[in-house]
């Protein structure tokens, strides 16, 4: 069960899922990636763009969803991480459109942009900040052709459910 922190009441059944289910969704998306991978990056972009405008037209449910997940304040969720996870598909679209240089340095530190898909990427969220810090992974991977196999954190899944049927539509 996975219970609203807040009411404890039952919000939904997440599955324990094992081996089997991690390699089904690895296999998947090792058939995914070419494909997408072949996208030009205009397009990708497009994608992360609409994806940002389907994240704020769907904004009241999805902040319910994540205070309902966390236990947060409606008002935080729907002044924060909701608008962030948006914001985040956009940074990562005009940055991977505008930056043409492939090293930058940002605080000292020296990073580096490689501009082609490097495959699957598993990437694990967690409870705090589930549909933000997702959007902050989920983007520049998929921006960048790859394909991503994500788990969030099961005390908080919903919003990244509802952030794969965003992106499937």
């Amino acid at each position: 069960d996975k219970r609203d922190p807040a009411r404890g009441k039952v919000l939904c059944q997440v599955p324990r899922s094992g081996k089997a289910d991690v390699d089904g969704a690895v296999a998947a998306a090792k058939l995914a990636q070419p494909a997408w991978g072949a996208i030009p990056l205009t397009k990708r972009c497009a994608i992360l763009r609409r994806t940002a405008e389907l994240i704020e037209r769907d904004l009241d449910r999805l902040v319910r969803m994540e205070s309902e997940d966390t236990g947060k304040p409606v008002k935080l969720a729907g002044s924060l991480d909701i608008p962030r996870a948006a914001r985040n598909f956009r940074f990562f679209a005009d940055f991977l459109e505008g930056r043409k240089e492939a090293v930058h340095v940002m605080d000292g530190f020296r990073n580096e942009t490689h501009r082609v898909p490097v495959g699957v990427v598993g990437l694990i969220t967690p409870w705090n900040l589930p549909l933000y810090l997702l959007t902050w992974k989920v983007a520049p991977a998929l921006g960048l052709g790859n394909a991503v196999v994500a788990k969030p954190s099961e005390l908080t899944p919903r919003t990244a459910d509802a952030l794969a049927a965003l992106l499937a539509e």
